[in-house]
C-alpha cells in the first residue's frame, strides 16, 4: 500500500530546511501512520537527498505527523540549481513511499 492511499501532505521550506506534514485521511488510519512512519523510513526512503537530521512531530489531535529535515534542499531554494528545489516536491515523493501494512 503507498502513503499515498492513506494520507495526503503538506510541506514547507525555508533556507536548506524542508517539512512535511502527512496527514491521515481518516481518524482510524492515524496509528498506521505512525507506526510504520519512522524517521529511520523516511530518512531511507530519501536517501542521497536529505543529507542532515531528520526530526519527527507528532499531532495526534490533527491525525498527523510533521518530519523536519535539515540540509535537504541543496543548500536553499535560492542557492540550487535543481528544476524544483521546494518542499513541495518532497511531498509527492513521500506520499509514494510503500507501506508494509
Amino acid at each position: 500500500m503507498k502513503l499515498l492511499d492513506l494520507a495526503h501532505a503538506r510541506t514547507g521550506d525555508k533556507g536548506n530546511t524542508s517539512n512535511i506534514s502527512i496527514i491521515a485521511y481518516r481518524a482510524e488510519d492515524w496509528p498506521l501512520l505512525k507506526d510504520h512512519l519512522t524517521c529511520e523510513r523516511v530518512k531511507e526512503h530519501f536517501k542521497g537527498l536529505v543529507k542532515g537530521e531528520i526530526v519527527r512531530y507528532e499531532l495526534p489531535q490533527l491525525h498527523a505527523l510533521n518530519f523536519v529535515m535539515q540540509d535537504a534542499l541543496r543548500g536553499g531554494v535560492t542557492r540550487s540549481l535543481a528544476m524544483d528545489a521546494h518542499g513541495k516536491c518532497l511531498g509527492s515523493v513521500l506520499l509514494s513511499m510503500e507501506l508494509d501494512i
